[in-house]
């Protein structure tokens, strides 16, 4: 079971990354949870898939694309919960992730509730 929630979080991870490599903000924010809550510093917090929608599609339309992770780790904290972790880059920032919570919804899927990042100078 446990194996199994790691791979769907790596799965919907790189599903992320291609929406955003593509500049699809409302593909990217389709991966989050109704309700999520995104901690994006310094730029602030986002609650709810629209906001977060709306944080995303801004980023792309100043022009930052090329997403790549880092190194990511993802444990499993639960049966229907895994944290992934990671350095990350893109064409005009770079940052840490310091926690995506990935939670598994009753179709199998897996979303985002949570995701704090942090851009570095």
């Amino acid at each position: 079971m446990t194996a199994m929630l790691i791979r769907k979080t790596q799965e919907a991870s790189q599903k992320w990354q291609r929406f955003f490599n593509a500049g699809d903000a409302a593909g990217c924010a389709s991966l989050y949870e109704e309700e999520a809550v995104m901690e994006a510093k310094p730029f602030g917090t986002f609650r709810g898939r629209a906001e977060i929608e709306v944080f995303w599609a801004q980023l792309m339309a100043d022009g930052f694309t090329g997403v790549a992770y880092i190194e990511p780790t993802i444990l499993a904290e639960d049966s229907v919960c895994a944290v992934l972790s990671s350095g990350w880059r893109m064409n005009k920032a770079r940052g840490v992730i310091t926690k995506e919570l990935w939670v598994q919804q009753p179709d199998g899927s897996v979303l985002l509730r949570e995701d704090a990042f942090e851009a570095l100078p």
